[in-house]
């Protein structure tokens, strides 16, 4: 039985962190983006990851980020994975040393399979809706803009919520979903019942495929 894992992003609280554990989720997301109303600094990226238990990942999410500002990040949570969510090249996302997700911003005309090709080193490809701001959008994209086979595991994002990530699993078959505005009460406080429905969401649509 195949498992779609599960990312929960934009935390910013102690207790939204135990809740997102407590639901099943498989990864968090620190932003570390200043202009985002779920930035966190690097430091309090840090105390929050140290509350994760073994095998919940820390994610931390930059966007055109300075490298020391990067390598400070990282130094304080060793144990992250990287994010990056802005024009950074591959050389800049290989340079950190440390495994890297790379966000792509789908919409009509845009080449997935040529983006994947010019990130190889990518650990995967997380796929959000394109608009103008950086950081998530809070809208799904056409799903079916999506190749058929991609050569690195596939995050599937944008507009995600209990509500819709079911069909998303079905259709799209993602090694893993990311969520975050979807399961807020407001932006950067999660709520806690809406995490755990969106976990029983994937787990439903894993039974389903199984």
């Amino acid at each position: 039985m195949s498992r779609t894992r599960i990312k929960i992003c934009g935390l910013t609280r102690e207790a939204d962190v135990a809740d997102a554990v407590e639901a099943g989720a498989d990864a968090l997301g620190f932003v570390l983006y200043p202009k985002s109303p779920r930035a966190v600094t690097p430091e309090r990226a840090a105390e929050l990851a140290r509350r994760l238990p073994p095998f919940v990942t820390p994610v931390l999410l930059f966007v055109n980020a300075a490298p020391e500002t990067i390598a400070h990040a990282v130094r304080l949570v060793p144990q992250a994975l990287v994010q990056f969510h802005g024009d950074e090249t591959p050389e800049q996302c290989a340079a950190v040393g440390r495994p890297w997700l790379r966000a792509a911003r789908m919409a009509p005309g845009f080449d997935l399979l040529d983006f994947a090709r010019r990130h190889p080193g990518a650990t995967g490809l997380l796929l959000d809706t394109h608009v103008e701001a950086y950081g998530g959008s809070g809208k799904v994209f056409d799903w079916s803009l999506i190749p058929p086979s991609v050569p690195v595991p596939v995050v599937l994002s944008g507009g995600l919520n209990p509500a819709n990530v079911t069909d998303g699993v079905l259709r799209v078959r993602p090694w893993a979903v990311d969520v975050s505005s979807g399961v807020e009460r407001d932006k950067g406080i999660k709520d806690a019942a809406l995490m755990r429905r969106f976990c029983q969401a994937v787990r439903e649509a894993d039974a389903r495929t199984a």
